[in-house]
């Protein structure tokens, strides 16, 4: 499943998976108890393709933060708490993206980030971003392996 089909609902714990679109919003379900709830289109709702992280120079899709944890934990959760000391989530999170800009991206946010992450994978969401990474590797021949 893709982040696109993943919800961040204002005032409710967790995330929440897209069913249904309905005339005045929407059906989740909870990622985290499976229950579904019924939000309404004034609700603040943001969709996890949709959010990035600032670092100094740009900004970064949350995906490939995600995948940035996940590369760096080896596809495990992590190996910190998201209740974790503030200072040992920037700790934590510099490790993942050193460049993130440290006056924008607050404690509580590391904190939704690992928190996020860890539900993910509980869920086996694990694909973060498109196998698109051929066209950037170097390709080696067949003639090339051979010597």
């Amino acid at each position: 499943m893709a982040l696109d089909k993943i919800l961040s609902i204002g005032g409710k714990p967790g995330l929440y998976k897209l069913l249904t679109q309905t005339r005045g919003g929407f059906v989740g379900e909870s990622l985290l108890d499976g229950k579904r709830v019924t939000v309404g289109l004034r609700s603040n709702v943001s969709v996890l393709s949709e959010i990035a992280i600032y670092t100094l120079e740009e900004e970064i899709p949350l995906k490939e933060v995600f995948q940035k944890i996940k590369e760096k934990e080896d596809g495990k959760k992590t190996s910190i708490s998201h209740k974790a000391d503030k200072i040992e989530l920037e700790e934590y999170f510099f490790e993942v993206l050193p460049n993130y800009d440290e006056d924008r991206v607050y404690a509580s946010d590391i904190k939704k980030i690992i928190q996020w992450y860890n539900i993910l994978l509980d869920n086996n969401i694990t694909e973060f971003v498109e196998v698109e990474k051929d066209a950037e590797e170097p390709t080696v021949s067949a003639s090339e392996e051979e010597e």
